[in-house]
C-alpha cells in the first residue's frame, strides 16, 4: 500500500512525509482492516511531525481522523461487518481495567495509545483497528465531510462540555480552525451567542458568515463579559486574557493537546470569583456516539478543503500558516 510516512521529526517546511510503498497490514484478533477513503488532518498531527509531543516511535504513519470501508475482519470480530463505511478516531486502546476505565473517564487511561502517535494512522491507503474502537459514520455525511467530526468535531463537543456553557448562555473561542466552527453549530443550536477571537482574516470572515455574534483579532473592544470560554489555538499566552473576560462563576477550557508557556495568573483578576480553569484530555468513545448523533441531528456541516493523499506535506503547511479554512482533507481513494 501507499503511505506518507514519517521517519524523522522535522518543521513540516521542510516536507518531512515521505510517499512509500508498505505491506498491506493483516488484522489481527479483534480487528478489522479498514480501506481508507480519506483522512482530515489536523494540528495534532503538526504537533507529532514536529516532535511537539512526547516521542513515540518512529516510523509512523500520521493522522486520526479516518473515513473508509471494512475490507477485512481478524478472528473474533462480531461488531463489524465487511463493507460497512466507519471511521478511526484518536483514542485507539484503553486497557478497560484501570479506575479511570471503571468511571467513564477512558480518555485519561495511562495505557491508552493514539492512531498516528502510537499506531499506524490515515495517511495511507490501509489501517487496522479494533473493532470496539471503530464508528459507525451516519449516512447523512459524505466521506469527506464525515472526516472532520472524527477529531475537530468530537474534541470540539468534549471542549464545550468541559467549558459549562448553559443553555442561551454567552461563548467566547479563541482560534478559529477546524474545532471551533463545528462548535459554532453546537453552541447556536442551543441558543448561544458566541464570540470569536481569531487573527485570520478569512478565519473571521467566516465566523461572522456563520452567525458569530461578535468576531475580532483580539479583546480590545469585547463587548461583555461571557458565561465560558474556550481556546482552540496552542498559545498559552491566551490563558490570562480569556480568563479575563469571563462572568462570574465562568469556565474556561484549554482544548489544545500541546500549549506554549503560561504565563503568570494575577488570582484576583483571573481565578476569584470561582472562575475555573479546565483542561481537555483526549475523548471517550461515549464522546464519539454523542457528537455523531448531534451532529446528524443539527445537522454539522463542515467546510473541507481537499488535497491528495501525495499532497501531505503542503496541506499540513497550508494549516500551520492558518490558509485552510474549516478542515483539510487528505482524499485517498
Amino acid at each position: 500500500m501507499q503511505a506518507m510516512l514519517l521517519e524523522n521529526h522535522a518543521p513540516i517546511e521542510s516536507s518531512p512525509l515521505k510517499l512509500k510503498q508498505l505491506p498491506t497490514p493483516q488484522p489481527g484478533s479483534k480487528q478489522v482492516r479498514i480501506k481508507i477513503h480519506c483522512c482530515a488532518i489536523c494540528r495534532t498531527d503538526l504537533h507529532v511531525i514536529e516532535g511537539d509531543l512526547p516521542q513515540a516511535q518512529l516510523p509512523i504513519i500520521p493522522g486520526h481522523q479516518i473515513v473508509g470501508r471494512v475490507d477485512a475482519v481478524g478472528e473474533g470480530c462480531n461488531r463489524l461487518k465487511l463493507g460497512e463505511r466507519v471511521g478511526v478516531a484518536w483514542l485507539r486502546y484503553t486497557c478497560g481495567r484501570c479506575q479511570y476505565c471503571h468511571t467513564k473517564r477512558e480518555n485519561l487511561c495511562e495505557q491508552a495509545r493514539f492512531t498516528g502517535y502510537h499506531e499506524p494512522g490515515g495517511y495511507a491507503e490501509h489501517t487496522t483497528v479494533d473493532e470496539a474502537f471503530v464508528y459507525r459514520i451516519p449516512e447523512s455525511f459524505s466521506d469527506v465531510a464525515a472526516t472532520p467530526l472524527l477529531c475537530a468535531g468530537i474534541i470540539g463537543y468534549r471542549a464545550l462540555a468541559r467549558s459549562q456553557l448553559p443553555l442561551q448562555g454567552k461563548l467566547a473561542i479563541f482560534g478559529f480552525g477546524s474545532s471551533a466552527h463545528m462548535v459554532i453549530q453546537l453552541a447556536k443550536h442551543r441558543g448561544c451567542e458566541v464570540y470569536v477571537i481569531t487573527r485570520g482574516e478569512s478565519h473571521r470572515q467566516l465566523a461572522e458568515k456563520m452567525g458569530a455574534t461578535w468576531v475580532g483579532a483580539n479583546t480590545e473592544d469585547f463587548p461583555t463579559k461571557v458565561h465560558s470560554a474556550i481556546i482552540f489555538a496552542p498559545a498559552g499566552e491566551l490563558i490570562p486574557t480569556a480568563l479575563a473576560i469571563l462572568d462570574k462563576g465562568g469556565t474556561l477550557a484549554v482544548a489544545g493537546i500541546h500549549m506554549t508557556s503560561i504565563p503568570p495568573l494575577d488570582y484576583t483578576r483571573h481565578l476569584f470569583y470561582e472562575r475555573d480553569l479546565r483542561s481537555v484530555t483526549a475523548n471517550t468513545r461515549d464522546d464519539g456516539m454523542a457528537l455523531f448523533e448531534a451532529a446528524a441531528a443539527i445537522p454539522i456541516r463542515a467546510q473541507t478543503t481537499t488535497y491528495k493523499l501525495a499532497e501531505a506535506n503542503q496541506a499540513l503547511q497550508d494549516l500551520k500558516a492558518d490558509r485552510i479554512n474549516g478542515t483539510g482533507v487528505l482524499q485517498v481513494c
